[in-house]
């Protein structure tokens, strides 16, 4: 369920010290985004960012981007994020940008990304829209398009149809399937550093299992 638009959402964004403006501009120079040159990873469909948060403040020695296409959900992170910059919580490891995740290989050179996190995306559970979903293997090719050769992505999700179909894509495109498991949190290997969002605690505390896969390009795409 979408956040309704919100008036002066896109003003916000476009005025935020907080959003990359016009990102495809700094493809293959993303360390002079931010203050630090250092790994990055991006959070594609961040949703209010919640987790990309705790990631920047666990994490200093990381940069963080994340990506969310809609105005309203985005503006929602910017408003938490400058609760944390008032209380003293200075993450300029983190930075945002509103864009549609089909966008990534003109926003990222090959290499520039370390990571991709992809954390209970929606399902879109249409097969016609199959090509939509951010595992499928459309959107995995994007993602080859910007890793570095030992990148990966994480990704996590309540729906166990939208998981199964995201296993079958892995395979499909030729990637290798590094881990991955049905309950997440009854799996304490993977378990391990694990930081919830805030629909893994809502769906988790309702019983419903969380799964996650990690995953790395194949050898092809080198």
């Amino acid at each position: 369920m979408r956040l309704r638009n919100i008036p002066g959402a896109k003003d916000a964004i476009t005025g935020s010290n907080y959003v990359v403006q016009e990102p495809a501009s700094h493809k293959g120079k993303w360390t002079q985004v931010f203050p630090k040159d250092q790994p990055l990873h991006i959070e594609v469909g961040m949703g209010k960012g919640r987790f990309l948060m705790d990631m920047a403040k666990l994490h200093p020695e990381i940069n963080y981007v994340g990506i969310e296409m809609y105005d309203s959900v985005l503006l929602r992170a910017l408003q938490k994020r400058e609760r944390l910059e008032g209380e003293g919580e200075k993450l300029t490891n983190l930075m945002f940008m509103c864009i549609d995740a089909r966008l990534l290989p003109e926003i990222f050179e090959k290499g520039e990304v370390q990571k991709i996190y992809l954390n209970f995306s929606d399902p879109w559970p249409k097969a016609r829209h199959a090509k939509r979903r951010l595992t499928s293997r459309e959107f995995l090719a994007r993602y080859e398009q910007i890793l570095a050769d030992d990148g990966v992505v994480e990704f996590k999700t309540d729906n166990k149809g939208l998981f199964e179909f995201s296993l079958e894509e892995v395979e499909a495109a030729g990637w290798k399937l590094l881990a991955y498991t049905f309950d997440l949190h009854n799996q304490a290997e993977m378990m391990e550093g694990n930081v919830m969002t805030e629909y893994e605690e809502k769906f988790s505390s309702m019983g419903n299992p969380i799964c996650k896969l990690i995953a790395k390009q194949g050898a092809h795409t080198k």
